[in-house]
């Protein structure tokens, strides 16, 4: 049963905030590894990107762009109510914040 404070689009938009940023604490540590082998020389840092051109990898660096995005834009969102005491059309906002993230996605997703 789903409790009436979790159906609003506050709770679903703090939950996905919540997430994309566990995803992308996640991406951290290839991010890092990316970082080392880049300090190892030109030759190891291309051999290791060499992997971004699977399928799967592809994927996942999607869905990473489209997690900072919709972090960044429900951070936004945060911003605003907490500076500017914004608390109206909440549904509005969050879905603009979602239908901007995945508009960033897909702008990254075409430019591959």
């Amino acid at each position: 049963m789903i409790r009436p404070a979790h159906r609003r689009p506050g709770y679903a938009a703090a939950l996905i905030h919540r997430l994309s940023g566990v995803a992308l604490a996640l991406f951290l540590p290839m991010h890092f590894i990316a970082l080392g082998t880049a300090l190892q020389g030109a030759d190891r840092l291309e051999s290791f990107l060499g992997l971004t051109h699977n399928l799967a990898v592809r994927t996942a660096e999607w869905g990473l762009v489209c997690a900072l995005a919709v972090h960044m834009a429900l951070g936004l969102r945060i911003l605003a109510i907490e500076w500017l005491a914004y608390r109206e059309r909440t549904a509005l906002v969050v879905s603009g914040c979602l239908a901007t993230s995945f508009a960033v996605g897909l702008l990254f997703l075409l430019s591959a």
